[in-house]
């Protein structure tokens, strides 16, 4: 899971907690609409103590130049609704700001632009509530969901 820029620091706090629960790393894509440090990454994870794996980039250059498989953009102009999409497990799963998505330039370098639907008249939903329906799909496809705890 990437996320392009974010502007609020409680959605990269969430994220962060969605990355730890569901054992994925979290990309951040800076610069970020709020000053990061190691030490803010770990009060945005809040009571969670180690956020789990977070990789810092400088900017999208580097994190395109780091990525291994295919990124793929989850966009309301995407092309292909998320569902109908064929995950591979080492697909970066990109979100963008939370003001502005992601710029025209980093849309076309994307290998793949899927679209979650929603209902009609609405617009968006919150960053990190994408990350989670998406996260959620391509784990299951791909057979990478965490085990369910036994009691």
């Amino acid at each position: 899971m990437a996320l392009f820029q974010p502007d609020i620091p409680q959605n990269l706090g969430a994220a962060l907690r969605l990355g730890a629960c569901l054992a994925t790393p979290v990309h951040v894509i800076e610069p970020c609409g709020f000053p990061l440090s190691d030490k803010g990454i770990r009060r945005a994870a809040m009571d969670y103590g180690d956020p789990g794996v977070v990789k810092r980039h400088p900017g999208w250059a580097e994190f395109r130049r780091d990525c291994p498989g295919r990124i793929v953009l989850f966009t309301t102009k995407g092309a292909q609704a998320f569902g109908d999409f064929v995950f591979r497990p080492d697909d970066a799963l990109l979100f963008g700001r939370e003001s502005a998505g992601v710029p025209d330039d980093v849309h076309e370098a994307c290998d793949a632009r899927v679209y979650i639907p929603l209902a009609p008249g609405m617009r968006s939903l919150n960053v990190t509530v994408s990350a989670a329906i998406a996260l959620s799909e391509a784990l299951r496809q791909t057979g990478q969901m965490p085990k369910a705890l036994v009691p």
